[in-house]
């Protein structure tokens, strides 16, 4: 009967088939994928036992939102589960990006520099840093910027590291991004992280360590904070909103640098004591309990894709076996019209807007088309079914999301058949 429900859903039966074939060496790596988001699940529902969430936690404030109970144990709960003295979570933080920069902007000063040991950030900080011009960005006010590459092989450049942290002594605050953005770069592991920042605390000790945390979280049992970093930032259309949160971003560190955070976020003299949370919170604490689940449904599409994309002789990254560290499947197609099909598929794959067809367009931030499927309930949410990726050289796409595993099976499947239908994949 599955099989025929699909069949309805436009999947042929090769496609289908070859599907299932894949699934059989899956079932082992599925379980400990499994194991750990029970492990987060009773991770975040001790956090909100421990801070006794109650339901007047969920009832929200208008106005300036002072006193506002629900905001302040939410935070705590943050706080809690990534093990860190504070955390900023408000609906008023628009995106991922938004939350990256009000990190920087706020912790920066004019005459400092800001240092990435990993390479090019991702393409929409680039006006945020200034590598780009643009109006407002931390060039302007004043503030460097410095980076220093990962070696060919995914490795830290430690020496060239060293190099620029003697160099320069107004590196201030360091920026490390998990996930590979729009490269085929390898995601880097907690562990990976927390060695690069013992690395870099040994030679300049007061910097600060930040981590772009996006599509990150919950898929390992430890996050950046507990390995050092003095500030994870995300947003919650990713992972933590667990697909119900409709906005929002949050960060979690050191108290200094989250209140500097929220001074920047609404006004110096303010900081958290404002910023009302209107009817949101039941979205943002409910997202947040199932968000380890969710986090385990994308990874298991993410890992069903590698393996059917690298059966089928293209590069993917991470490739089917190794370990993850990211909810993210990068493929390259070498041409566009691949990236366009998948992407194609996985529109059709959607519940919303699954009669639609994605086209690349010149989104803001970006310096190349991009083309977007995401039929999502919320608007842009990639920890929902979606796919993206510049039309550029090589022509990759990249796959993630997914609030269920059934529909992130039936994604990569949507997106094989669309190839299959467009001639480019022969099965």
């Amino acid at each position: 009967m599955n099989k025929e429900m699909y069949e309805a859903l436009g999947i042929s039966e090769a496609v289908y088939n070859f599907g299932q074939e894949i699934l059989v060496d899956l079932k082992e790596r599925f379980t400990r994928i499994d194991e750990n988001a029970e492990y987060n699940q009773l991770k975040v529902l001790k956090a909100m036992q421990d801070n006794k969430v109650s339901e007047a936690c969920l009832l929200g404030t208008t106005g300036y939102g002072y006193n506002d109970i629900g905001r302040e144990k939410l935070e705590a709960v943050y706080a809690s589960v990534f093990h860190a003295e504070d955390a900023l979570v408000r609906p008023q933080i628009t995106c991922g990006t938004h939350a990256l920069a009000l990190a920087l902007m706020s912790n920066l000063r004019p005459g400092d520099m800001l240092f990435s040991p990993v390479g090019k950030p991702y393409d929409t900080l680039e006006e945020v840093i200034g590598i780009r011009p643009s109006r407002g960005s931390l060039k302007e006010y004043g503030i460097e910027y410095t980076q220093v590459d990962l070696l060919p092989d995914g490795e830290f450049d430690f020496d060239n590291i060293k190099k620029a942290l003697l160099e320069h002594d107004n590196i201030k605050l360091v920026t490390i991004q998990r996930s590979k953005g729009y490269q085929t770069r390898p995601t880097l592991s907690v562990g990976r992280i927390g060695e690069l920042i013992s690395f870099i605390k040994n030679i300049k000790k007061d910097v600060i360590c930040m981590v772009d945390n996006c599509y990150g979280e919950f898929v390992e049992r430890i996050e950046p904070t507990d390995v050092g970093a003095d500030m994870v930032v995300g947003s919650l259309i990713k992972n933590p909103g667990g697909g119900l949160a409709p906005i929002g971003g949050y960060i979690a560190g050191k108290k200094e640098c989250v209140e500097n955070a929220a001074f920047r976020l609404t006004s110096p003299g303010l900081g958290k004591e404002v910023g009302a949370s209107l009817g949101i919170l039941p979205q943002f604490y409910q997202g947040f309990f199932l968000a380890p689940t969710v986090t385990a449904s994308a990874l298991k599409g993410a890992i069903f894709a590698a393996n059917i994309y690298e059966k089928l002789g293209f590069d993917v990254c991470p490739n089917a076996t190794e370990e993850r560290h990211d909810i993210i499947q990068a493929v390259t197609f070498g041409k566009p019209e691949g990236v366009i099909a998948f992407c194609e598929g996985v529109q059709a794959a959607a519940p919303v807007d699954s009669f639609v067809t994605p086209e690349p367009w010149d989104m803001p931030g970006y310096d190349a088309q991009v083309i977007m499927a995401a039929g999502a309930f919320v608007s842009g949410s990639s920890i929902e079914l979606s796919a993206d990726g510049p039309i550029k050289e090589p022509y990759s796409v990249f796959f993630q999301g997914g609030l269920t595993w059934p529909h992130a099976k039936l994604g990569i499947l949507k997106t094989l058949q669309s190839l299959v239908n467009a001639g480019i994949v022969k099965l």
